[in-house]
C-alpha cells in the first residue's frame, strides 16, 4: 500500500501498525499476569518452566533472552511464591533444574488460557484462518528479524519490563546495569 496514491503515511507505517497491536495487547495481557512475581517476564520465565524436559537457568535465559542474574531474580521471586523450585541437574549436580509446582502449573494454565482469551478478543477482526496466517507471518518475521539483529542488552529490557507502573507496589529492587 505505501508509495500508492492516496496512501495514508501513517496507517500505512508498520511501526506504526505494530506499536498500536503491541499496546494494545500489553495492557490487556499486564492485567492477566501482572499479579504473577516479574509480570509478563515472570510469566514467560513460569510457562519455560513447565515445558519437559525440564531445563537448568542457563537454557531458560537463553531460550527467552534474559540476562543470568536478571533470570536468578526472577526465579527467586517466582520460587518464594511457591510456584517453581530448583533442583539439582542429575546429569551435572552444578546445575539447578527449573521445574514448576502444582500451583505453579496452575497458575500458568489459568494465565494462558486468559492470554488466549486476550488474543481472541485482539485478533477478533480477523477469521480464525486469517490469525493463524498472521501468527505464522510474525513467527517467521521474528525468528528472522532476531537472526539479523539480536539485542545485545536484554538486562535493560528486563529491567525496565519489570519495573512496575507507577502507582503499584514496589517488590525487591533490581541490580542496575551500567
Amino acid at each position: 500500500m505505501s508509495g500508492a496514491q492516496g496512501s495514508d503515511p501513517i496507517n500505512d507505517d508498520l511501526g506504526w501498525m505494530l506499536g498500536v497491536v503491541f499496546r494494545a495487547y500489553i495492557r490487556a495481557a499486564d492485567h492477566v499476569v501482572g499479579d504473577l512475581p516479574g509480570g509478563p517476564r515472570g510469566y514467560q520465565v513460569l510457562t519455560s518452566a513447565d515445558r519437559e524436559p525440564a531445563r537448568n537457568q542457563g537454557a531458560i535465559a537463553e531460550e527467552l533472552g534474559i540476562d543470568r542474574t536478571v533470570l536468578t531474580y526472577l526465579i527467586d521471586d517466582l520460587e518464594r511464591d511457591g510456584l517453581v523450585v530448583r533442583r539439582p541437574d542429575p546429569a551435572d549436580r552444578r546445575s539447578r533444574l527449573v521445574t514448576p509446582t502444582d500451583a505453579g502449573r496452575d497458575a500458568a494454565r489459568q494465565r494462558r488460557e486468559a492470554l488466549g482469551a486476550v488474543e481472541s478478543r485482539l485478533l477478533r477482526a480477523l477469521s480464525p484462518e486469517q490469525a493463524s496466517t498472521l501468527r505464522a507471518l510474525l513467527r517467521q518475521v521474528a525468528c528472522a528479524a532476531q537472526e539479523v539483529d539480536p539485542l545485545t542488552d536484554l538486562c535493560q529490557v528486563v529491567e525496565a519490563a519489570e519495573r512496575p507502573p507507577a502507582g503499584r507496589g514496589g517488590g525487591r529492587r533490581r541490580p542496575t546495569r551500567t
